[in-house]
């Protein structure tokens, strides 16, 4: 799955996807550091993918779902519907994800959002 972000990794996508916040967001503003961090980062995905491992619980609600729904239809909550946030989905749907600053909320917390969603699951 991360490789498959990483082609929109000049956007950050796969540093978002293993939990690296302020890296994803550095490379959303200079394009994956002017496409150098972007290669780069084709080489460290095993590391980042070891690191998230350690990180985040596993449960019915899988990562890689939430991540393709947020990445293709964050404007529409796809992903806020698939990991039980049924409310707030309607009004992204309503709203084209808040205007966009909703998708970059959710790209900030969407490992955090799926891993409780599994603690909850499994309480």
């Amino acid at each position: 799955m991360g490789y498959a972000l990483w082609l929109f990794g000049f956007l950050g996508a796969h540093r978002f996807y293993y939990g690296r916040r302020i890296s994803g967001t550095v490379y959303l503003c200079t394009l994956g550091l002017l496409g150098v961090g972007w290669i780069l980062d084709l080489f460290l995905m095993p590391l980042l993918a070891r690191d998230a491992a350690e990180r985040y619980h596993e449960g019915p609600y899988r990562y890689d779902v939430a991540w393709l729904l947020l990445t293709y239809g964050g404007v529409f909550g796809l992903h806020r519907f698939y990991v039980g946030k049924i409310w707030s989905g309607l009004l992204y749907l309503c709203t084209a994800g808040l205007l966009g600053a909703g998708i970059v909320y959710d790209f900030w917390t969407m490992n955090e959002q799926v891993s409780v969603a599994n603690r909850e699951w499994k309480s």
